[in-house]
This record gives structure tokens, C-alpha cells and sequence, in this order.
């Protein structure tokens, strides 16, 4: 049977209640078994983070009522890019970069191409020149899956003390 996903589009300012929980449980359905990391368990901050921040996006597959997956991001303040730390220099005009924080899909679901869809439903729109993520090093098969949508690795940086060391991944978004 062929499920029909539906994507439904969320922003700062306009959250529904019950949004952040929501994302906290779509995450730990997601990373079960990796949640004795300590630094998967700060996932709520991070939502609180990126939630609060002007310009936040985020993008949820459904199921009927029931969420599948996200993705969600904010533009970064000029200055503050991810790509900087690793010496890449834009091209064509730069002027701002989106960040795309997260993409994740519960198991139950993976392998329908919902990653994909969640991701250009969130960039579709964006006026950025550049988006950029990161992606755990140990994790080839997802910079893969990264470099197919139209990214390149920059660079590697790890960003917090307790997290993975991440491929820097940087796509042009109006070529």
C-alpha cells in the first residue's frame, strides 16, 4: 500500500502547541538507540534554540496524524556560518547562507524518499544564496545521500566539546 505523506509547513512565531514536544518525539523514535549519548540527549535545547530564532522553518511529514519526520532550520547572522571555520570562500555573489539543522525520519518510515521531500520543501523557498549542514564523519552513507541533493563537503569542524566531529557540507541554492 502507498502512503500518502503530507508536509505541512511550520514557522517562527506561529508554532502550534504541543510543536516542540512533537519534534522531541519524532527525534527519539528516531535515535533510540543512541540515546545514551549525552549529546543526543540535548536535542530539546536545541529545538528551543532554533525555534526562538527569526527566520525559523521547519517542515513536518504526516502520515495521517501521525508525524514521520522534519526539517528544520534559520539563516545565520552574517559572520557566524558554519562554512567559515573551514576556509571555503563562496562564489557568485554571496549574501547569506540557511542553515538546515536537522533532517530525520522515524525508522518506520525511512526509505520512501520523505528525507528528500522534507528537505526540498524546506529550501523551496528560501532567498539564502548558500544552505549548509553538517553531518557526523562516521556517517558516509548520509554525506552521500547530501552530495545527491546538491552539497559539498567543505570542510570538518566539531562545534560543541561533547559533539561528533561533522563533514561541513555547503549547496548553492540559486546557481
Amino acid at each position: 500500500m502507498t502512503r500518502v505523506i503530507d508536509l505541512r509547513h511550520y514557522r517562527h512565531g506561529s508554532l502550534p502547541e504541543g510543536f516542540r514536544q512533537m519534534l522531541i518525539d519524532v527525534h527519539a523514535d528516531s535515535y533510540a538507540d543512541a540515546m545514551d549519548l549525552e549529546f543526543n540527549r540535548k536535542f530539546p535545547w536545541f529545538v528551543d534554540h532554533w525555534s526562538s530564532l527569526i527566520g525559523f522553518t521547519c517542515v513536518v511529514a504526516f502520515d495521517g496524524d501521525e508525524p514521520t519526520g522534519f526539517a528544520y532550520g534559520a539563516p545565520l547572522q552574517p559572520g557566524r556560518e558554519w562554512w567559515r571555520s573551514t576556509g571555503y570562500e563562496p562564489t557568485n555573489g554571496y549574501t547569506a547562507t540557511y542553515a538546515v539543522s536537522e533532517v530525520m525520519v522515524r525508522p518506520a518510515w525511512r526509505k520512501q524518499g520523505i528525507a528528500d521531500r522534507l528537505h526540498e520543501a524546506l529550501l523551496t523557498e528560501r532567498d539564502e544564496d548558500l544552505a549548509v549542514l553538517l553531518v557526523d564523519v562516521t556517517h558516509p552513507k548520509v554525506q552521500e545521500l547530501y552530495a545527491t541533493w546538491g552539497y559539498t563537503k567543505v570542510g570538518e569542524q566539531q562545534p560543541f566539546a561533547d559533539s561528533p566531529l561533522y563533514a561541513v557540507m555547503v549547496k548553492h541554492l540559486h546557481p
